[in-house]
């Protein structure tokens, strides 16, 4: 081992503990939470910038996204090309975004869930909004500037963002063990609250809400529960509820149809679709009557899905039930959490505007620092040549009696009059008394002659009138909080008036959706189900006139209720319940559902054992039967469960259950195994366990051997099986005892 090199031992645990804190940390920090000032996140901020520096701007041409994730990635964000190109896809999705800060040119996807496309296909560039509130200034040293991942360029730590932009556009990332989620709201009230807390920092929240009355979503909708607002502005969590746009639309002949224009913010993508279906479902399952026919008839115009009704249709109850039933009512939860002064935290509306006014106020103070650092260097230039143009013969006398430029400076700034020859001594000791300052000397060297002339000279001078009133307004700006709040203030009112617009969501106080369905009539239907796994349910009347076909025909035939529930249990172990009512009822040659369909039963892993109604099982005893033997009595009570897959019994390695059937204490019980051994004794002998046991042995079996099927028989029935070619009387067979050999049949 090198001398240089050094093993250093430590507990497993506390390294584990530290990468993991480090790794959260990283995610929490920079990658998935935005920052309370700019209310970017790291990947949006890079992204933005980069577009910036490639002078993608909003009056420039569209370039590839594929040249703008490139650059980002190789320069700023060392991370997947997929994330980057989505985070410039949702700047770009005016039904996402507040404030779009990024025009896209190409598909950029839709609100109904489609994905843009590729990036090779899609041009964007910055858009005029964010070029002005959110790139503005860069050069003036507003903002702080640290390196890139491999220290190769520079990149912002925040951008110079003028409006509240945390709130405007919201936000939504899931970090470690934390998670964010802020609506969007509307750029004017925002602003309206922003000036409001600037003219008084006590305001609370709820007369902030006077400007700010709740989110504004891009796709509009109605938040329902207007009273929970305030309380959840002032903590910064709770629960929204919006609810779509329903109108009501007369057609010809009295009938009426529900079009939805505007649906709620957590519907975008994947969850009209699901809307869709879902409103079909109630209409399979006979929840609703009223509804003839749905169509998505939504364009680049708007949302537009039409729910024709038939003449009579109760329209109240029906919108009810859309908002109980399907997503038209939907809850957004509002979890306000930002890295605010490197950490993350939970903030309420109030804190929000102060950290943004904190640092509206800080930009502008750098700003106004570097411009009147300008000025002032500005105004001692113009001083000084408005000095030299005074005694410019002088000037013009030193020049030509110098030997070198730094001979000729140092007479400028020092008056050493040594090395150069002037004309007269009265010129020399002029010259000697000359005390420009560094920067005037190299203005005054660098002068072309033009600047002699009389306009010229004139220009000079109101050049530094403009220069001395530009200082004392940045001074005035720097020294005084009016000023400065007033010139922020005027520049947000800037951004409203060119940018702002009406408020696109309804904030009112709705009554709870209180929807009755019709009580289904309750009526006994026979359950089929045929040996490819197709379950319907029919008539009794129906199954009476074909009997002999549907017991020829189905594996399984079960009386039940159509308020019920039908319990299915499988080889595995397990029980799987069904509603009736999910079930399809109709014609006796429907074809049905696949049983997989409508339970958790999944054909490939496991085989039913049998079926039967969870009522009638529920006051009887069953009885399990497993293949090495096992047996056992459970009360049917146990089985009245609301879950719709449960373990029915407990099987030891490489068991499989074949038996569960209703059993009663004074019956014969007959075990048959598959090499022939029959044992007969009574189900007396049978104890009774809870479902969660393995059981008792039935019989004991050669090692080869397993237990293949029960017989259950009344004392002094004459029940026969077959076996092979041979017929067996099962009431003739020896009474003995439970957990025997049992008797050898011949074939």
């Amino acid at each position: 081992m090198s001398s240089e090199s050094q093993i250093i031992r430590t507990e497993y645990s506390d390294v584990m503990r530290k990468s993991y804190i480090d790794y959260a940390m990283s995610v929490i920090i920079s990658r998935a939470l935005p920052d309370v000032r700019d209310g970017l996140k790291p990947v949006q901020r890079r992204t933005l910038y980069d577009m910036y520096e490639l002078g993608i701007r909003y009056d420039k041409p569209y370039r590839k996204c594929a040249r703008i994730v490139g650059d980002t990635m190789g320069k700023y964000h060392p991370h997947g090309d997929s994330s980057i190109y989505e985070s410039l896809v949702v700047m770009a999705q005016e039904f996402k975004k507040g404030m779009v800060l990024v025009d896209g040119h190409g598909n950029f996807g839709s609100i109904e869930g489609d994905g843009a496309a590729a990036m090779r296909y899609t041009e964007a560039r910055l858009t005029k909004f964010t070029q002005e509130a959110y790139l503005a200034d860069l050069d003036k040293d507003i903002i702080d500037f640290g390196p890139n991942f491999d220290e190769t360029e520079k990149e912002p730590l925040v951008l110079p963002v003028r409006v509240p932009n945390l709130l405007v556009n919201g936000a939504e990332g899931i970090a470690v063990g934390m998670a964010t989620s802020i609506p969007t709201h509307n750029l004017g009230e925002v602003i309206d609250a922003v000036k409001a807390y600037m003219k008084n920092d006590a305001v609370t929240t709820k007369q902030l809400m006077k400007y700010i009355k709740g989110p504004d979503f891009p796709t509009g909708g109605i938040v329902v529960n207007k009273d929970d607002l305030p309380e959840i502005y002032e903590t910064g969590q709770g629960k929204i509820k919006i609810r779509g746009k329903v109108e009501v639309e007369e057609l010809k002949g009295g009938k009426k149809q529900l079009v939805i224009t505007e649906i709620p913010y957590t519907m975008i993508g994947a969850g009209i679709g699901k809307f869709l279906n879902d409103v079909c479902n109630l209409v399979e399952t006979k929840k609703t009557t009223d509804i003839v026919d749905i169509s998505n008839q939504s364009s680049k115009e708007g949302i537009r899905i039409v729910l024709e009704l038939k003449k009579g249709a109760d329209v109240e109850n029906l919108k009810n039930m859309l908002y109980k039933k399907t997503r038209l009512e939907d809850t957004f939860g509002v979890n306000m959490l930002a890295v605010a002064n490197g950490r993350p935290e939970t903030l309420g509306l109030k804190a929000i505007i102060e950290h943004h006014v904190d640092f509206q106020f800080e930009l502008t103070t750098r700003k106004y620092k570097t411009l009147l650092a300008k000025e002032l260097d500005k105004k001692e230039v113009q001083e000084g040549l408005i000095k030299a143009c005074d005694v410019i013969d002088l000037i013009i006398e030193i020049l030509r009696g110098s030997k070198s430029v730094k001979d000729a400076k140092a007479c400028l700034t020092q008056g050493i009059t040594e090395n150069i020859k002037f004309k007269s001594q009265i010129s020399k000791k002029m010259a000697a008394m000359l005390r420009f300052t560094e920067r005037q000397a190299s203005a005054i060297l660098e002068m072309r002659l033009y600047k002699l002339i009389g306009l010229e000279i004139e220009a000079l001078q109101k050049e530094h009138e403009t220069t001395l009133k530009n200082i004392a307004r940045y001074e005035d700006i720097l020294n005084h909080y009016d000023s400065m709040a007033t010139l922020i203030m005027e520049e947000m009112d800037a951004f409203k008036k060119e940018y702002g617009r009406k408020r696109r969501t309804a904030i009112e106080n709705a009554e709870a959706a209180v929807f009755e369905e019709k009580k289904v009539e309750e009526q006994e239907v026979i359950f089929l189900m045929d040996r490819f796994g197709y379950a319907k349910t029919v008539d009794v009347s129906v199954y009476e006139r074909n009997k002999e076909a549907a017991d020829s025909e189905n594996k399984y035939v079960v009386n039940c209720l159509n308020t019920g529930k039908i319990c299915l249990f499988t080889d595995s172990g397990k029980m799987h319940q069904i509603k009736v009512m999910d079930l399809p009822y109709g014609r006796f040659r429907d074809k049905g559902v696949p049983i997989d369909n409508v339970s958790n039963y999944s054909s490939s892993e496991e085989q039913i054992v049998t079926i039967c109604d969870a009522q009638q099982i529920a006051f009887e005893k069953l009885l399990f039967a497993t293949k090495q033997g096992m047996i056992k009595r459970v009360d049917g009570s146990e089985f009245q469960v609301a879950k719709r897959t449960i373990a029915a019994t407990k099987l030891q390695e490489e068991d499989a259950l074949i038996h569960v059937g209703m059993v009663r204490e004074n019956q014969n019980i007959v075990l048959q195994t598959r090499d022939g051994y029959f044992l007969r004794f009574l189900t007396a002998e049978i104890p009774e366990k809870k479902k969660g046991a393995v059981g008792v042995r039935g019989i004991k079996l050669q090692k080869t051997d397993e237990l293949e099927q029960i017989h259950l028989f009344e004392e002094g029935t004459d029940t026969k099986v077959k076996y092979g070619e041979k017929e067996v009387t099962l009431n003739r067979l020896k009474l003995a005892k439970r957990d025997g050999v049992g008797t050898k049949q011949r074939k």
